[in-house]
């Protein structure tokens, strides 16, 4: 009598905590801060621009190039080249979007965000707050962030993603969101006690 053996893969990475810090560590050489959650440390290998998932969602369907994507509950985090954040401000002025209430951030130096799980793990299934990812890393993928072109380069084939058109892309989708959701808003009926 033959008997079949199954044998069944351990998972890629350990579930949680010391397996997802370790997972970062390891294969991505990410800064990572305890937790839990475990952090990711921004301004190391990459910035984060963060926006509303509505207006992130918008811009992933455009035609801009982006480099990873997380979304943790309502906002969604795109990775960009380290000292990016540094030029938000000034790029928004530039693109004349200064004073504009965008609800858009960027997260540098100090700053840190929720670890999403692992690609491959299978725990992409967890709470709704809990940080995933859309667009998930992999090994190297800070050559290939959102920058600023190299002085006397202009963006076009051949070079990475271009940090302007990102920002520029961002800032009118989260004006979009921000004025439909403010006529979603005005048109709801009011309530009389």
């Amino acid at each position: 009598m033959a008997v079949s053996t199954v044998s069944v893969p351990s998972p890629r990475v350990p579930p949680e905590g010391e397996g997802y810090a370790s997972w970062y560590g390891r294969v991505l050489g990410w800064a990572v801060a305890g937790g839990p959650p475990v952090q990711l440390v921004t301004g190391v290998r990459f910035d984060v621009l963060e926006l509303p998932s509505d207006a992130g969602a918008a811009l992933l369907r455009g035609p801009v190039a982006t480099g990873p994507v997380a979304l943790m509950g309502r906002r969604m985090r795109f990775l960009v080249a380290a000292g990016s954040a540094d030029e938000l401000e000034g790029l928004l002025a530039w693109l004349e979007w200064g004073g504009v209430a965008l609800d858009l951030a960027a997260l540098g130096a100090g700053g840190r965000i929720t670890a999403p799980a692992p690609p491959g793990t299978g725990c992409g299934e967890g709470p709704r707050e809990a940080a995933v990812w859309l667009r998930p890393p992999e090994k190297g993928c800070e050559a290939l962030l959102p920058a600023l072109p190299a002085p006397g380069r202009g963006a076009g084939p051949g070079c990475g993603p271009d940090l302007v058109r990102l920002v520029a892309a961002a800032a009118t989708e989260c004006h979009r969101a921000r004025l439909g959701r403010r006529t979603a808003r005005d048109r709801q009926p009011l309530a009389f006690s």
